[in-house]
């Protein structure tokens, strides 16, 4: 993968699905130039001549569309037992073992991520500089929380099996050094954790966690040093509550937003990001511990009524999934959750591309595709608009660009001069 040089990109007879909301455009153009922008998405009657050396791709009739953007993941971890063990892994292995997550997320059609806690900045800056393939990540780097609550993974003696994942503090003045300490370790967003949670085994999602000031705290802090999104892990109501009024730029989960909390929500302008796949799928109780079990049966009801109602209201949200809470390279599933909760499928399009956009503050570069945007897209099998699921198997996403550079391509669509395809994947 090489981020110096970009050829030219020319997609032909495709349908296409730009995320801004508007109808699809059949028989579409979509003309990337060489820098990795967009010059042309629509009627290929209006279509510029193409270039003397554009790569093209007769997409035939299937569908194009914006790349995915995930709000919420957890590319550092396997899953949500391997999260408190991180201390027990190789950290080489490990490392080798990201770089693939990072490489299956992408091919899943999720061009850029948001990871919400584990994830060093180096990968952020490796994945830039070309030196590994996956989405252009923001991270969080470690999520902010008190003694005891949902990211405090410390045993009574004092040990973390998480290797640092974690970042406590117990007073605003301890809050505001937190940080400071994130921000010099890279953080593009502030993780904090407004509630318990439901893989914690020592509080509920109904529990508190940072109050109100502490919250406050953290956006004023934040604000001091050229601003970052603030995004509040916040499942129970009162956390919610707590989370909105301190300012937050998004509710993670909020499976607890009741009509005060969405109203207060829309008041603000605060984003919802409903992690609906680690609420509804992979509920075993034969694999997952007890408490873990019993908290998701009981609250899968709840976030269906609330969620449903939020989207009803008209609430910003945006798509994420909490992978690793849920298997990673599948994250497309939760476009036909929040389907499934009254959406229709172009608005959950619009929610893992133009919202989700807005979320990272990317809007002016990502999240649909018009002219003068940069070439992130995947071509599809199928058509979205009609049935969003065929998105959720990865095998349906044929062909991955991102900025003009194609990543994937399983069928070798792509061609240009004779040229292999860049990124080819079988």
């Amino acid at each position: 993968m090489s981020h110096a040089q970009f050829s030219s990109l020319r997609i032909v007879r495709a349908r296409l699905v730009d995320g801004t909301g508007a109808g699809p455009v059949e028989d579409a153009v979509i003309d990337i130039d060489e820098t990795g922008t967009i010059v042309h998405a629509g009627p290929a009657a209006t279509a510029p001549a193409a270039p003397a050396r554009a790569r093209t791709v007769d997409a035939a009739g299937r569908t194009v569309l914006p790349g995915f953007i995930d709000t919420h993941v957890h590319l550092a971890v396997e899953s949500a037992r391997q999260m408190v063990r991180r201390h027990e892994s190789d950290p080489t292995v490990e490392t080798f073992r990201t770089a693939e997550r990072l490489r299956i997320t992408l091919d899943a059609g999720i061009t850029t991520a948001r990871d919400l806690g584990g994830l060093p900045a180096g990968y952020r800056d490796a994945v830039a500089a070309g030196l590994t393939v996956g989405p252009r990540l923001h991270t969080a780097v470690r999520i902010l929380s008190h003694t005891g609550g949902h990211a405090d993974f410390h045993t009574d003696c004092g040990f973390d099996p998480s290797s640092g994942m974690g970042e406590i503090a117990d007073t605003p003045d301890e809050v505001r050094v937190a940080v400071r300490r994130l921000l010099r370790s890279g953080a593009d967003v502030i993780k904090l954790c407004a509630t318990g949670g439901m893989s914690s085994p020592y509080d509920q999602p109904d529990d508190e966690g940072l109050t109100v000031e502490e919250i406050r705290t953290v956006v004023d802090e934040v604000a001091r040093h050229g601003g970052r999104p603030v995004a509040a892990h916040a499942q129970g109501t009162a956390g919610i509550l707590n989370a909105i009024r301190g300012g937050v730029t998004s509710v993670e989960h909020g499976y607890g937003m009741t009509a005060q909390a969405r109203e207060l929500a829309g008041e603000h302008g605060t984003f919802v990001v409903p992690t609906l796949s680690t609420v509804f799928d992979g509920i075993d109780k034969a694999t997952m511990q007890p408490f873990h079990y019993e908290k998701k049966v009981r609250w899968s009801g709840i976030t269906r009524e609330n969620i449903s109602a939020a989207i009803a209201d008209g609430l910003r949200i945006a798509l994420g999934t909490d992978a690793a809470m849920v298997p990673h390279g599948r994250n497309l599933r939760e476009l036909a959750h929040l389907v499934s909760l009254g959406m229709s499928p172009a608005a959950a399009i619009e929610a893992g591309t133009r919202h989700a956009a807005e979320l990272l503050g990317l809007a002016d570069e990502l999240g649909t595709l018009e002219a003068g945007k940069q070439g992130d897209l995947v071509l599809c099998e199928g058509d979205p608009l009609a049935d969003v699921s065929v998105l959720a198997d990865p095998a349906n996403v044929l062909l991955v660009a991102q900025r003009g550079a194609v990543r994937k391509d399983t069928l070798g669509l792509a061609q240009a001069d004779g040229e292999p395809t860049e990124g080819a994947a079988g």
